[in-house]
């Protein structure tokens, strides 16, 4: 069925940097076609959030700091760009499916705005999980490095178009994912 209001690439680029960034787009559109077109854009947004990622870790190489601190700035960087989002979405889903609660509970807790035992140990295990991958990656090559960071962040938003694509039953019939 065609959108009842077309959407342009460019509708779709704002809704995509608006809505997964903090970078300064103002979004005109907050409609389903809009939405659809911000969803396919999505790892575009990841491109832009992984170069500058990516540009920061090697600022620090460049100027004399250790794989570590690299890691570390190319993990908190794009939590800086993203609003902590993916962060924040991460912490929902341990929380929701660690509550082994029924769906419809668990679709709650994942809605409450407050953090749980799931989330925080979760977030703690993967934010610790990433800075020794990308430690391991700076330590082989500058480019390693840089490369990671930049196919995390676009990889982590194509994964976004995919879970919100036609044939993929959404959480809530009014979410983002409809």
């Amino acid at each position: 069925m065609p959108a009842p209001f077309p959407t342009s690439l460019a509708d779709g680029l704002r809704f995509a940097f608006g809505t997964l960034t903090v970078f300064p787009v103002e979004v005109t559109r907050w409609d389903r076609p809009a939405a659809r077109g911000g969803m396919l854009c999505a790892p575009l947004a990841g491109l832009a959030v992984g170069a500058v990622t990516a540009a920061c870790g090697l600022l620090l190489l460049f100027l004399g700091a250790g794989a570590p601190l690299a890691a570390v700035a190319t993990v908190a960087v794009p939590a800086a760009l993203t609003r902590g989002l993916h962060l924040d979405g991460l912490a929902d889903v341990a929380d929701g499916l660690g509550s082994g609660k029924p769906a419809e509970d668990a679709l709650r807790i994942m809605k409450q705005s407050d953090i749980g035992p799931f989330g925080v140990l979760t977030l703690v295990l993967v934010l610790l999980a990433q800075v020794a991958a990308l430690t391991q990656a700076y330590g082989d090559s500058w480019a390693r490095g840089a490369l990671a960071a930049v196919v995390a962040a676009v990889t982590a938003r194509l994964v976004l178009t995919l879970a919100a694509r036609a044939g993929v039953p959404p959480a809530r019939p009014g979410g983002l994912g409809a």
